[in-house]
């Protein structure tokens, strides 16, 4: 059993990686039109229909009236900085950067499994961790004269992203990946929508930082193509938000989470064949040095998790 769901868990994630890989394509052509609260409410209400129909399907409606509602607003508060600090990054940095930063996640997952699970974090896990950061610094480069401070949106994306899926964990065996997705979308739509009011109320068109402007810019009216690219969001986000949670339901976290780097594979791919984009040479180190931590935290993966938070035979 303990088998069949680690393999299961590392098919639902890398697939929902390469799911939202797709996402990323969209979110980063429109990144220059229109603003970040205007993609992400046509994005959820788009995905509202398919979470609801896979809350039918895997129990009913009533599943919704769940006991840890707390804990899954907690969840989709987490994720919503995550995503908004993940996507402010696409207009500035190239899209494999973005990702390689945003693959210290498992880092920050080993450093919150042990305090917020229970599972043993030993010290070789604790270098790779460090070692990972390394990568990162490399990255960033801080103090240099090309540092660009939309670097450490997809960091900050990372360390929220983590949060969010160790409380997965923690909540996961009770409620459904797809209950978890309805909470995060729910929350996303809210916030959404409330910063395009404000945004609407204030009036004005903010000149600056290419994430500010992503951020502050005017609602436009989309196109018919990009109405049709904004929408294909929300199916896609309903079902990679999905696969994503189940996959942390799943698994331990620090054993998973390691999957999260076939999204550099993708990243680059993508960045290479739509925007001609190719990393340089502090992004190869910085981001050889991140995967090699978390192949390392991966090939070490042993914990102590308590019984109580076992997927159930």
């Amino acid at each position: 059993m303990a088998i069949s769901n680690r393999l299961q868990a590392i098919f639902w994630l890398t697939a929902g990686v390469f799911t939202f890989s797709l996402q990323d394509i969209v979110i980063k052509t429109v990144s220059g039109s229109y603003p970040v609260h205007e993609v992400i409410v046509v994005r959820c209400v788009a995905a509202l229909p398919f979470i609801l129909a896979l809350i039918y399907r895997g129990g009913g409606l009533s599943t919704l009236q769940s006991p840890r509602r707390g804990a899954l607003i907690l969840r989709g508060v987490m994720l919503l900085c995550a995503y908004t600090s993940y996507f402010l990054a696409f207009p500035v940095m190239k899209l494999a950067d973005v990702i390689a930063l945003y693959a210290t996640v498992p880092l920050f997952v080993t450093a919150l499994a042990g305090p917020v699970l229970g599972e043993r974090v030993s010290l070789l896990r604790w270098g790779a961790v460090f070692i990972g950061f390394l990568g990162a610094l490399i990255m960033v480069r801080p103090g240099s004269s090309v540092f660009e401070m939309a670097s450490i949106l997809p960091i900050v994306s990372a360390a929220a992203y983590a949060s969010a899926q160790v409380v997965a964990r923690r909540i996961g065996l009770n409620d459904s990946a797809a209950v978890m997705t309805f909470y995060q979308n729910m929350l996303y739509l809210i916030a959404a929508a409330f910063l395009a009011a404000c945004v609407t109320l204030w009036g004005g068109d903010y000149e600056g930082h290419r994430s500010l402007v992503f951020l502050l810019r005017q609602w436009e009216t989309p196109s018919v193509r990009d109405l049709f690219l904004i929408t294909a969001c929300g199916p896609i986000a309903a079902v990679g938000m999905t696969m994503l949670g189940q996959a942390y339901r799943l698994e331990e976290a620090n054993i998973v989470t390691s999957f999260e780097y076939t999204a550099l594979i993708w990243g680059t791919v993508w960045g290479y064949l739509i925007w001609n984009e190719t990393p340089g040479i502090e992004s190869f180190i910085g981001a050889g040095l991140i995967v090699g931590a978390g192949l390392l935290l991966a090939l070490f993966a042993r914990s102590a998790i308590p019984s109580d938070l076992r997927e159930p035979a």
